[in-house]
């Protein structure tokens, strides 16, 4: 996976040279869980909610269930199972991850760098603002 990562493509010669540089702040998905599929209890049901007979006829509404630590997760955010399927999976990866590894699941290493970022932009904004303060006061327009 490249997130995190800046891809850059340096002409040498008339060869293309692919190098990768890593970013000062990179997602650690090293201790993200693997889920076996015996693991696994998956059933079908009904769903409901706006989208009339389309969405009541069918049993679209994946619920899954990770038996050895008993998390549900319950899926029915499009009308095709297929895809309800594989979203209900990454939501059980993404809750697993969060209950075992805490502070350095990838949910909340992202937050944690996305707080970084607007600190950091608040920080431009005061700066900013303390320099146009103290300009006018220099210039004699306050």
């Amino acid at each position: 996976m490249l997130s995190g990562r800046i891809t850059s493509v340096i002409r040498s010669s008339r060869v293309f040279i692919n190098v990768c540089t890593a970013s000062k702040h990179t997602i650690d998905y090293s201790k993200v869980p693997q889920i076996s599929e015996l693991d696994l209890s998956e059933q079908f049901v009904r769903g409901g909610g706006p989208g009339g007979s389309a969405v009541n006829k069918n049993a679209n509404c994946v619920v899954l269930t990770h038996v050895p630590s008993g998390i549900v997760v319950k899926c029915h955010i499009s009308r095709s199972q297929d895809e309800n399927r594989k979203m209900a999976r990454e939501m059980l990866i993404e809750k697993l991850d969060t209950q075992l590894n805490g502070e350095n699941s990838v949910s909340a290493q992202k937050k944690r760098l996305a707080e970084e970022k607007h600190k950091k932009a608040d920080y431009k904004k005061k700066k900013r603002a303390q320099l146009k303060e103290e300009w006018k006061k220099r210039e004699g327009l306050l």
